[in-house]
């Protein structure tokens, strides 16, 4: 590990830089939505364009990074963020956010995959599964990190749109400045839909609603705060808690993923987390309540999210993995565009417990879909090849990280059978 970061360090800190930045930008917006006046539908616009932008910018990416290289698209999308971010608060309508919010998901998408690549070429075989891992753990630590500065000054004034601003200009100074040449870009292909739900339904239909889980967990967090009447710190307290929890549950969860059934573990948290949902929309719970309830949620939603990968991948060929999760990760960035607006409007309708009572709903479709998949055929041969990955990394990330997983696991199969 201490080689991985000594080669991407430069990567690692301009990806942490970018990941507080957008982290920042996330919350504030709930939060200064509401100080503007804006109705928690109009909210659910604004979140939702967000992952419109991302999942157009995944499609947009390769093509410009063919046409004119790493390093101008990552200059040209770093002055766009930088600019966005100052508008924001110059232009307080929500029709104007939606627009610089998807233009925002745009620009981060062609960043991500942009320094994905980056990291994906400069690391050799024997590193490149832990410096990608390294990537992904430092994109939620960033993010964490964004939650303690939401505290420092006014949300009503212009300092905050300043800081994300100011951070993501900062990123590319070590991304750009690293001692590394730009490597060569290769697509990741995708596998026929049909052919991929014929593969794996539960994979296909947990992607779809994990991918709306997502989208409402963390684009309208801080507007259910907001409307609930809790303090900015309380605010980036729970949203902080949301990610804490999915840190620190990745492991133990992928360790129990490795040795049983993945669909049993994907049934048994789904239900965990719905009947959490519900206890949190119907009983008045204090504030200490409520960050045990986040821990919980995002504990969870992270790592089902990587075993649907990872279960879907028992099924699969080392070849059509890269393809597989292209096409996973593509149903569930359509599935995060409608989670927001889903949430806006049942908080419209029943309150703020809407945005308990939302996620409640996804989990427990998925828990059900997941026990109907049980009794329709016997549970795969577990690979093994279980690994940390979130929903804001590209194919190529999750693919070469699940790559990495399958050599490893092949490796030790081989040893094994050496032993015998």
């Amino acid at each position: 590990m201490l080689r991985v970061l000594t080669q991407s360090w430069p990567l690692l800190m301009g990806v942490m830089l970018l990941m507080v930045g957008n982290g920042i930008q996330g919350t504030l917006l709930g939060i200064r939505g509401n100080l503007e006046g804006f109705t928690t539908y109009q909210l659910s616009y604004v979140m939702a364009a967000y992952f419109v932008g991302f999942l157009f910018g995944s499609w947009a990416a390769p093509r410009m990074i063919r046409r004119v290289g790493h390093v101008r698209v990552f200059a040209a999308m770093g002055s766009l963020i930088s600019a966005v971010l100052v508008i924001y608060p110059v232009y307080p309508d929500w029709m104007a956010w939606t627009l610089l919010r998807v233009l925002a998901g745009l620009c981060f998408s062609c960043i991500y995959i942009t320094a994905e690549s980056w990291i994906n070429n400069t690391s050799g075989n024997e590193t490149r599964g832990q410096a990608l891992s390294a990537y992904m753990i430092v994109q939620m630590l960033g993010i964490i990190a964004s939650q303690v500065i939401l505290n420092l000054p006014d949300p009503s004034g212009f300092a905050l749109f300043i800081i994300p601003s100011v951070l993501v200009s900062l990123a590319f100074m070590p991304i750009l400045l690293a001692p590394t040449p730009a490597p060569a870009f290769d697509t990741t292909r995708r596998l026929p839909f049909a052919d991929l739900f014929r593969i794996s339904p539960l994979g296909c239909a947990g992607m779809l609603l994990t991918g709306g889980v997502f989208s409402a967990m963390f684009g309208m967090a801080a507007v259910w705060g907001a409307q609930e009447g809790l303090t900015v710190r309380e605010i980036s307290i729970f949203v902080g808690a949301l990610y804490v929890g999915g840190l620190v549950l990745q492991y133990p969860i992928g360790w129990a993923s490795d040795r049983m059934d993945r669909r049993t573990l994907i049934m048994g948290l789904s239900a965990m987390a719905a009947l959490t949902m519900l206890v949190a929309a119907f009983v008045p719970l204090p504030f200490v309540a409520l960050i045990l309830v986040a821990l919980l949620l995002g504990g969870i939603t992270n790592p089902v999210y990587a075993l649907l990968i990872a279960y879907t991948n028992d099924f699969l060929t080392r070849e059509q993995m890269a393809a597989a999760s292209a096409g996973l990760i593509f149903l569930n960035g359509f599935g995060a565009i409608f989670g927001p607006t889903a949430t806006g409007w049942m908080m419209e309708t029943v309150g703020p417990r809407g945005f308990f009572l939302f996620i409640g709903i996804l989990y427990v479709a998925l828990a059900a879909y997941a026990l109907y998949r049980m009794t329709r055929r016997a549970a795969p041969q577990v690979t093994g090849a279980f690994r940390t990955v979130t929903p804001t990394a590209s194919p190529l990330a999750v693919g070469a990280v699940l790559d990495d997983a399958s050599v490893e696991v092949q490796a030790e199969v081989q040893a094994g059978a050496g032993q015998t």
